[in-house]
């Protein structure tokens, strides 16, 4: 197969070509080539996601394959040489992330339900990681003795042509249950509009109220 010629970049100019990168998830085109040295060869195949995509395209989402989640981690600095990785292992990250992605959207529907008076049908417009990037929410958690967020995701959905960010922390939870679920969500609108944080008041009085109620009949049963 016929290679083209790769040209000699100057030491001054900017290796990443940016205009290659896709700012709605911030990536380069689909790299599903074994990467130099790469110990074991990797499937290809990408798995569709129940997210729906906003723009003209439609359709859903599409999660990467397992080769280009590996060449995107070796983008990244990961060196597996420092990791005990077989193919097994990387079927089950794969697993873990889209699961994880799942669980967060569902979350961000929990959301949206708020609006559907409004829009029936958000999409996901973009989305960005923000690993150390620690949003307010974190820092404070961190200041009452909790861990840092080992993640964070920046999402823009599409609420029927508005666009509405939310924040989405990961935490490490320890334990792998049998649907690959990994991280504990903290899934919540940005605190960046008027309408957002009314919503953040409303859920907050919600469950405080179901609380009080639960606490209330729990209590009368024991008496009973």
């Amino acid at each position: 197969m016929h290679k083209p010629k790769v040209q000699t970049q100057s030491k001054s100019e900017c290796p990443v070509n940016h205009g290659d990168i896709d700012p709605r998830n911030m990536m380069g085109p689909a790299n599903q080539q074994p990467a130099p040295d790469q110990p074991f060869p990797l499937p290809t195949n990408r798995e569709t996601s129940t997210i729906p995509k906003a723009g003209p395209e439609g359709g859903f989402w599409v999660y990467p394959s397992p080769q280009m989640f590996w060449n995107a981690m070796l983008r990244k600095g990961w060196r597996w040489k420092d990791d005990d990785l077989n193919p097994k292992d990387m079927d089950a990250i794969i697993k873990i992330h889209n699961a994880n992605n799942e669980a967060a959207w569902q979350e961000v529907l929990k959301w949206e339900a708020l609006h559907a008076y409004e829009c029936c049908d958000p999409k996901l417009k973009s989305f960005g990681g923000k690993a150390t990037d620690y949003s307010p929410r974190a820092r404070i958690r961190q200041l009452m003795g909790y861990e840092l967020p080992f993640d964070r995701h920046d999402w823009i959905i599409d609420r029927c042509g508005k666009d509405v960010r939310y924040v989405i922390d990961y935490y490490d939870s320890d334990i792998i249950g049998p649907d690959h679920k990994f991280a504990i969500l903290d899934v919540r609108p940005a605190m960046d509009s008027w309408a957002n944080i009314w919503d953040r008041m409303k859920v907050a009085y919600m469950r405080w109220k179901y609380d009080w109620e639960d606490r209330q009949t729990s209590s009368m049963t024991n008496q009973s």
